[in-house]
């Protein structure tokens, strides 16, 4: 089959709003005085969009966006960084976060998902991008489920981010069970963590699931493993500053090693290395690794 685009990413993107605190509990009181509060291009989509570009991988985007000012700033960066941005626009308007940010570089993220629950992207639209795809990255939004079936029958290959998924809830499930490369946050689960990686391969088409764990590494379950192995961090090439988009950024250089024809324990490394070098930079996706430096890194 002749491609267009080596990864379609489809839906999440949005404006982080990105407050420095000096602790993410905060005290009772009236005001604070922080440092100076920015909005970011950002949200899920959106990071592994520009980093699969800024990786040299032939890369789509498709989403909603809004009528408003945060839609004119999504345009205005994709055409600076040459991202090939399509998008539907929808009068609920252009998601939004606040995500408040510890001098740790933690962060607690407050995300407003007002696009309505009956919205659904129209088949003619999506149909003729996934189609030129090789793979696409599903970002879990509701509509975004109704690509699977299309998907499947393209023969493309499907990955998905469960994020902060608690094992439980079933908005996730779909994803986690339909998709062939599933990352998810480790955080979460705590101790369940191999077995919710378990379960996801046991009764999905996943061929490997991803627990991205932070600053304890990463875990690998491939389907026909026994159990999960463990894969360290990447040392960090600068402070920890922030951890917006720490996650995004290890998808997208682990998807640019995997549909090069790495083996996966190689693209863990990529990704290790990617996530490592987004915390070193303030805000969301404001800078992503490039192949060279990424190739030294992993070396």
């Amino acid at each position: 089959m002749t491609t267009s685009h080596d990864v379609l990413v489809v839906g999440g993107v949005g404006i982080d709003t990105i407050v420095q605190v000096p602790s993410l509990t905060l005290p009772a009181a009236d005001s604070l005085h922080v440092p100076a509060i920015r909005d970011y291009v950002a949200h899920t989509g959106n990071g592994v969009a520009l980093g699969c570009l800024a990786l040299q991988l032939r890369t789509k985007f498709i989403d909603f966006i809004g009528a408003d000012r945060q839609a004119e700033l999504i345009l205005a960066r994709y055409q600076e960084r040459g991202l090939d941005f399509s998008h539907l626009v929808h009068d609920s308007g252009t998601r939004r976060s606040v995500n408040l940010i510890d001098p740790q570089g933690r962060r607690l993220s407050m995300y407003d998902g007002r696009h309505p629950y009956e919205l659904r992207m129209p088949r003619e639209f999506y149909l003729p991008h996934l189609s030129a795809a090789r793979h696409a990255h599903l970002s879990i939004m509701h509509w975004v489920r109704e690509l699977y079936d299309d998907a499947q029958a393209l023969g493309v290959s499907t990955s998905t981010d469960l994020h902060d998924w608690d094992g439980e809830n079933p908005h996730h499930l779909d994803f986690a069970l339909r998709s062939e490369l599933v990352f998810v946050g480790a955080a979460a689960l705590g101790e369940r963590v191999g077995g919710v990686m378990a379960r996801i391969v046991r009764d999905g088409r996943a061929r490997a699931v991803v627990a991205m764990a932070g600053e304890r590494g990463s875990y690998l379950l491939a389907r026909g493993d026994e159990a999960p192995r463990h894969f360290p961090c990447a040392p960090l090439p600068r402070p920890v500053v922030d951890s917006n988009g720490a996650g995004d950024s290890f998808v997208a250089a682990f998807l640019a090693a995997w549909l090069r024809g790495a083996p996966l324990e190689l693209a863990m490394r990529h990704g290790a290395v990617g996530g490592a070098f987004a915390c070193g930079w303030h805000g969301t996706h404001e800078r992503f690794i490039g192949p060279h430096e990424l190739a030294l890194q992993v070396a």
